[in-house]
């Protein structure tokens, strides 16, 4: 059930039942490559993995996305917002398009920025994520720095340095 009050994730200023919800859900198709991109940003943060899966360009090979781990980051991740940079076609009526944007989340205690530039084809009628070039970020620690000698956070029971801290 959708919430004609809660807002879109995707930071368009629209209520989600309004904005991404109608393409995730498969009542509507995306009408550019920004609106897929969107759609793909709310479907992490509403861990709709169906969606993002289904909104990648299939290259033929068995795997072409990993399911589990996509469901795991998109699982274990704190989402904060999404900000187009840049989009390079990618309108009603052309066959491919350019969006450059930033995904702000964290996960594991460490904060993250995103930043890719993402490619889309149009197949069939339909924007597909092609391929994307991601650019390198500097991740932020969330909370204080665990010390060497104290219990991982993890719940091994082993000191963090044995554990995750190597």
């Amino acid at each position: 059930m959708s919430d004609k009050n809660v807002m879109c994730p995707c930071g368009s200023g629209k209520a989600y039942s309004e904005c991404c919800e109608p393409i995730i859900k498969g009542t509507a198709l995306a009408k550019t490559a920004e609106e897929l991109m969107r759609a793909r940003y709310s479907a992490y943060e509403k861990h709709e993995i169906d969606f993002i899966v289904e909104s990648c360009e299939s290259t033929g090979t068995e795997k072409d996305i990993d399911y589990d781990a996509t469901k795991a980051w998109s699982e274990e991740s704190n989402w904060y917002g999404l900000k187009i940079l840049r989009t390079e076609k990618g309108g009603e009526n052309d066959t491919e398009g350019v969006v450059e944007f930033e995904a702000t989340y964290s996960r594991k205690g460490l904060k993250d920025v995103h930043h890719e530039t993402g490619y889309f084809k149009k197949i069939d009628g339909k924007w597909l994520y092609s391929t994307g070039n991601l650019k390198t970020t500097t991740v932020v620690r969330e909370g204080r720095k665990i010390g060497r000698n104290e219990p991982c956070p993890c719940g091994s029971g082993k000191k963090y340095k044995v554990c995750c801290g190597r």
